[in-house]
């Protein structure tokens, strides 16, 4: 039986513990946010100017809720000492990416430099545990930062001459006499530009974060994931083809007016319901495909090994 003064020694010891380990996360908590306060309300404000990134108010909560999905797998506090210095080290190194992206005017390094930051917490508080807990929440932090502008850039054009390509040949195979030049779409006596604001970029990067969520949630096979994941890209720009499209037949049809609200308005909302019945038809391919044995499926007839 524990001595009871022993027993009273330990219970202060870990009060004391507990105590410097909630001063720490009290100061380098306040440290960030104080640090990086201004860069969050610049995202958040690109978020409600730009529709293209509008998604980035669902990740943090996207994020969080995953992390309440992987409780079980969360550490006690403290548990790695060893790991807790690397977290120190990745911190750091996060600060010092972050004012380098202020004071040299580098956006995105500047934003994405939050996400070592908090992978530098994680560490610290849990060590090797903690990270493997809130590593898939940090590391999809990453779609609530715009990309480079360079990456929009290299992005934007080849996208723009895809979507009038295939636009065009949807609209040839479905009887129509189209023709495309450049990023413009001749059907009859109409003229469709797909501009750069129509070039599918928003949509590719919003449902890329989807279906990497998605991916997260869903516990599938390796192969499978990623296949989920690396199929984005094809879905999102089949969904801003069949925009497209349909504004074509539309504008050859039934007039102007119409294809113009349908190409603006409707057809940007359905945008993504279609591109999420494409994914959902793909998972149930891929299910049928990379089908597992049942457990307890092995023939257990006399006679049988």
């Amino acid at each position: 039986m524990d001595n009871p003064r022993a027993r009273s020694a330990r219970l202060a010891g870990m009060t004391d513990r507990l105590g410097a380990v909630a001063i720490a996360i009290a100061i380098v908590a306040a440290a960030l946010v104080w640090g990086y306060a201004p860069t969050l309300a610049g995202l958040v404000s690109r978020w409600g100017s730009d529709p293209r990134y509008s998604h980035g108010y669902l990740v943090p909560l996207f994020a969080a809720a995953l992390m309440w999905n992987r409780r079980a797998l969360r550490p006690t506090i403290g548990a790695s000492s060893r790991a807790s210095w690397l977290g120190v080290l990745v911190l750091v190194a996060s600060s010092a990416a972050h004012l380098t992206g202020t004071y040299v005017f580098i956006p995105w390094v500047e934003s994405a430099a939050v996400v070592p930051a908090l992978a530098g917490i994680a560490l610290i508080l849990g060590g090797r545990e903690g990270l493997r807990w809130a590593g898939p929440s940090v590391a999809f932090l990453l779609f609530m930062v715009p990309l480079p502008y360079r990456v929009e850039s290299a992005l934007g054009a080849p996208l723009q001459a895809a979507a009038a390509l295939c636009g065009t040949y949807a609209l040839q195979t479905l009887g129509f006499p189209a023709f495309a030049e450049g990023y413009v779409i001749t059907v009859n006596n109409a003229r469709i530009g797909v501009v750069e604001a129509c070039n599918g970029l928003g949509m590719l990067f919003t449902f890329t974060a989807l279906a990497t969520g998605l991916a997260l949630v869903v516990r599938k096979p390796w192969p499978e994931t990623l296949l989920i994941v690396a199929s984005a890209a094809p879905i999102a720009l089949a969904a801003n083809v069949a925009r497209i499209t349909a504004t074509g037949v539309l504008y050859a049809t039934v007039g102007g007016r119409l294809a113009e609200t349908v190409y603006h308005d409707l057809a940007g909302w359905l945008m993504m319901p279609l591109a999420l019945v494409l994914l959902g038809c793909e998972i149930r391919i891929l299910s049928r495909v990379f089908r597992d044995d049942p457990a307890g499926a092995v023939d257990k007839r006399p006679g049988t090994c």
